[in-house]
């Protein structure tokens, strides 16, 4: 059984969290390969591909989700990839009952309706909390100034001021089961810097044991996910559900990662590239067109 774990060209091999996968899958059997998505290696040819640090992909997202709709046997399926991706899911989230941070949809030429407070604008398709800005209140001018910048459709957020003192909370499920947490602590900050790599903000983790209610408002996202997806849980080999604290003190949707997201490996206990190994080989077993498209 071979498996591909998709990069980019500046993280071919990953970021470094996930460099226990390849000896993890070894010992169940399957052997994994980097490679960069928009490389010649053979994508048809594997049994899986798993997309990890894809993260070039919001400057050529027309090219990838073509290079996703060539890969046969893809996780996450191309369904949940192209509806993830794109971070108007919140909205069709939150009309589902799901409580997610207050979220406005704004596109070239709308009219916009600021919060009263701080708030976040950024676009609907984005990784690495790239173009991500945080507005002071009032501030409508900067607002404006970088949504036309962007020129792309985006989010109106709120911001979350206890995002600032307890940060976000992390979870990863496989397969469709709860797996580890950590957190991340706040990244739209003043000193905020990009990685070297010049794809996402460098993140300060933590590892995380969250409560009962964090664990039941993330286990309704991945519920209500499986709904608007049409599919089950277990069809999703990997899902982080990241929360915040909202005003009344309760969890909030923030964003739900199911494309290419960071698992956070190296703030996990051990055994977590060993489950994650093992919801592999499940999606190995039940691998073809009618499951991965």
């Amino acid at each position: 059984m071979k498996v591909l774990l998709a990069g980019c060209t500046k993280l071919p091999a990953g970021d470094g969290d996930d460099d226990a996968l390849v000896p993890a899958l070894a010992d169940v059997g399957v052997h994994a390969e980097w490679a960069p998505w928009d490389s010649p290696a053979d994508f048809a040819g594997a049994d899986l591909v798993v997309l990890r640090t894809t993260w070039d992909y919001p400057e050529r997202l027309d090219e990838f989700l073509s290079w996703c709709d060539s890969v046969p046997n893809l996780a996450n399926p191309v369904p949940v990839v192209r509806w993830n991706l794109d971070k108007v899911y919140l909205t069709a989230l939150r009309d589902a009952g799901v409580p997610v941070v207050p979220t406005a949809v704004l596109r070239p030429g709308d009219r916009p309706v600021w919060p009263t407070g701080e708030f976040v604008v950024k676009p609907t398709v984005g990784a690495g909390s790239r173009g991500a800005l945080r507005v002071a209140a009032g501030d409508f001018a900067a607002a404006r100034a970088h949504v036309a910048s962007l020129g792309v459709p985006v989010l109106v957020q709120p911001y979350q001021a206890t995002v600032d003192v307890l940060g976000e909370t992390a979870m990863v499920f496989f397969g469709g089961r709860y797996s580890h947490a950590f957190t991340k602590s706040a990244m739209l900050t003043p000193d905020a810097e990009l990685d070297p790599s010049g794809h996402f903000v460098v993140e300060r983790l933590a590892p995380a044991q969250p409560d009962a209610a964090h664990r039941r408002v993330a286990e309704d996202v991945l519920d209500a996910a499986a709904r608007q997806l049409g599919r089950s849980r277990s069809d999703l080999l990997y899902a982080r559900v990241d929360l915040v604290t909202g005003a009344d003190g309760s969890p909030v949707l923030l964003e739900l990662e199911l494309a290419e997201p960071s698992l956070g490996f190296r703030q996990a206990d051990e055994a977590a590239p060993a489950r994650f190994a093992s919801a592999v080989r499940a999606a190995l077993s039940s691998a073809g067109p009618s499951r991965c498209r």
